[in-house]
């Protein structure tokens, strides 16, 4: 099967999932689709942390933003189960150009150059200790990264990553109709700033899907959240039997994230 043709009968049961009705979260102009690499890099405390983020500075986000990729996060994890770990969330506008970013790295010699200490570390010495990666599409309702105000200005600010899994293909589909049948208005209602939605199309744990969520501090994300679980409409949406949550969500992955220096978002 050429690789086209396989791309395309990947993505076949992820387009069906997220092209569900919308309520205009975002404007008309904005529909065209992203798609996103997210990447974990599994680390060991001591000198990786500083090599990973000055490969992301002085190599990584520079090359990805010269090949027309981004806005590019990069976080690190501050509340969660595997410390330390640095996320990087690699938007593109094809799935093609976020799945075969190395291969285009590997021809830049301007890259190659400057991450030479990350890339070619040691087995003695090496630069991370595992890295995973899932590819996903962007929600039909939220269909492009927006980064918050803040990233602008590199002002204080902190993310929740929250990744969904569901117990079948059936409820996966469910559950993302839900975002699209309300909750992205019930969000924005409480003062969310959603950055992204997506759809995992190949990765680990499947089916689920992984939102992000951006905040000033924790404050006020804690006060966001009682204003979203106390909505009437969200009180209506969990009482319909479609989206019953005990059925549809079967774990969650929940994590608070700060930026790097080098990040966009």
């Amino acid at each position: 099967m050429e690789r086209r043709q396989f791309l395309a009968v990947s993505l076949a049961t992820s387009v069906a999932a997220i092209a569900a009705p919308s309520n205009g979260a975002q404007t008309p102009a904005s529909r065209e689709r992203q798609y996103y690499l997210l990447r974990r890099y599994f680390l060991q405390t001591g000198p990786q942390t500083k090599l990973a983020e000055d490969y992301f500075r002085g190599a990584l986000i520079p090359a990805l933003t010269r090949i027309g990729l981004g806005p590019i996060g990069a976080f690190r994890v501050d509340v969660g189960p595997e410390t330390p770990t640095f996320y990087l969330l690699i938007p593109g506008p094809t799935v093609e150009a976020v799945a075969a970013v190395d291969l285009r790295l590997a021809k830049d010699a301007e890259f190659l150059k400057a991450a030479e200490p990350f890339w070619s570390a040691p087995a003695t010495s090496p630069a991370f200790v595992r890295m995973e990666s899932a590819l996903m599409a962007a929600f039909e309702g939220w269909p492009k990264v927006t980064p918050p105000e803040a990233a602008s200005t590199k002002s204080k600010r902190i993310f929740q990553l929250r990744i969904y899994e569901s117990p079948s293909d059936r409820d996966h589909l469910r559950k993302v109709e839900m975002f699209h049948s309300g909750e992205f208005d019930i969000f924005l209602k409480a003062g969310f700033h959603p950055v992204f939605f997506g759809d995992t199309i190949v990765g680990p744990r499947m089916p689920n899907l992984t939102y992000m969520l951006a905040f000033a501090d924790a404050a006020e994300m804690n006060a966001k959240w009682d204003v979203f679980r106390n909505d009437p409409a969200w009180k209506k949406m969990q009482a319909d039997s479609r989206f019953s949550y005990e059925a549809i969500v079967s774990n969650i992955t929940n994590l608070l994230l700060s930026p790097l220096d080098a990040s966009q978002i």
